[in-house]
């Protein structure tokens, strides 16, 4: 029997927000966000971790290998800093990189800020669980999956959560389902099922 949910693994990677130094904005915003954006009914396992490689790559292969989450989004650890280890991790764990969706991420906060080139955020699919790295700023969070839209609320770039419930279908995962005023996920006539 399938699962009537997605299992979301939320994980946010940071020295001074899990040693008590200020509180993490990152696991609140995502929550709020996938609120918003899914249909699908949904359920979080939550981390927050230090920026160590080893400790990192330990919670990813234990939300995707025993949590069972379909996906896992990760925030912060991925600039040029000495401590931003965050995609040398993720790629530690993958069976294949998906490019893809870090060049669209940096594209969209290229309209934003020119440090956007520093951003080494990488997606990959391990098992049959995709895993992105998502910007550290709850602001650049939302705007990187939703993408950039006009005053009347007309997409004008994709965000990256469009093309997340397709890919999670092609790799054998759960059916999910957005609110397309937030995100219009987009698939293939042919992959699209009839509401139920």
């Amino acid at each position: 029997m399938s699962k009537q949910f997605i299992r979301i693994g939320i994980v946010s990677i940071s020295d001074r927000a899990s040693s008590g130094v200020y509180e993490d904005l990152g696991i609140p915003s995502l929550r709020n966000w996938l609120d918003q954006a899914l249909l699908t009914p949904w359920q979080s396992v939550a981390r927050v971790i230090p920026d160590e490689q080893p400790e990192i790559e330990a919670t990813l292969r234990d939300l995707v290998d025993h949590e069972g989450c379909d996906l896992v989004l990760t925030t912060g650890g991925t600039g040029p800093a000495l401590r931003d280890v965050t995609p040398e991790a993720t790629l530690a764990v993958a069976d294949k990189e998906m490019p893809g969706f870090g060049e669209q991420m940096r594209q969209i906060s290229l309209n934003f800020v020119p440090t956007a080139i520093l951003s080494r955020q990488v997606a990959v699919i391990r098992k049959q669980s995709l895993i992105i790295n998502l910007p550290g700023q709850p602001k650049a969070i939302a705007q990187t999956l939703e993408g950039l839209k006009d005053e009347a609320g007309n997409t004008l770039v994709h965000g990256i959560f469009a093309a997340v419930p397709y890919c999670l279908d092609l790799i054998g995962a759960p059916y999910i389902e957005t609110r397309e005023h937030i995100v219009n996920a987009f698939r293939p006539k042919s992959a699209v099922k009839p509401a139920s």
